[in-house]
């Protein structure tokens, strides 16, 4: 998500490092403040020993140890939908492709719209956008706890979990704390999103949300996880979904 957040602010606003780091500074000080924003921060502000930036001299090709890749088979066997892990596993191996990739810059076309709207305006949108769709997996990722925990027979704490993460662990970041909270009022609670606070926090940023990703559709730069985490959202909120036509073909 904050890999693509970047590349919007890059090839959608056109924005420069210096700027961009300035927006994750911002939003290290509110309710994205979070180790990854902040290392972000940190990554756009550092310069090579040339005085350039340092980022840009860095391969854009991912590889992978295992944990997303772990968590994705997990889900497919307990058939819980973590979209949003499942897409950014699969952007790494997109970018793998380098070469291809590459070759195919050449002659496959893309968009030729710009973005003409107000840059301020947008980077809210982003910000609430990021927020949204962290929320969205973080609820995902909860709904595979508690799945797991129903077939295996686990007794899961699942605020004492969030409290764990919180202490020291890639994903820390503040609204964990929310989290402990949702659960410590319902244990019973069975997705974040239908929590009172959280339901309300996913009301004000979902059309963020659809902006962020009909933008970065219409200009052609790719947003597998903000596609995926509005997706989940739109199907999620259905109560009816179009399986009966599924059913019927079978």
């Amino acid at each position: 998500l904050i890999c693509e957040a970047y590349h919007l602010m890059k090839d959608v606003l056109g924005m420069e490092q210096g700027d961009m780091a300035a927006v994750f500074e911002e939003w290290n000080q509110g309710e994205l403040d979070s180790f990854l924003i902040e290392i972000s921060r940190d990554i756009l502000k550092f310069k090579d020993a040339d005085g350039k930036y340092l980022l840009p001299k860095i391969r854009d090709t991912a590889g992978q140890k295992g944990t997303g890749k772990w968590t994705g088979i997990a889900a497919l066997e307990y058939g819980v939908p973590v979209t949003l892990i499942g897409e950014a596993v699969f952007a790494r191996c997109l970018s793998a492709l380098k070469d291809e990739r590459v070759q195919a810059s050449k002659v496959l076309p893309g968009s030729t719209e710009k973005f003409t709207g107000d840059r301020k305006q947008f980077l809210e949108h982003l910000r609430k956008a990021l927020y949204a769709s962290k929320l969205i997996s973080y609820a995902q990722g909860f709904m595979l706890l508690r799945e797991a925990a129903k077939v295996n027979q686990w007794n899961l704490n699942y605020g004492s979990i969030a409290l764990m993460w919180r202490g020291g662990c890639i994903i820390r970041s503040a609204f964990l704390g929310n989290i402990k909270d949702a659960f410590t009022k319902n244990r019973q609670l069975t997705n974040l999103l239908l929590d009172p606070y959280f339901c309300e926090r996913i009301s004000a940023s979902q059309p963020s949300l659809r902006q962020v990703v009909a933008q970065a559709a219409l200009v052609g730069v790719p947003a597998p996880a903000f596609s995926a985490a509005l997706a989940f959202y739109d199907g999620y909120r259905s109560g009816v979904l179009p399986a009966n036509m599924l059913q019927a073909q079978r």
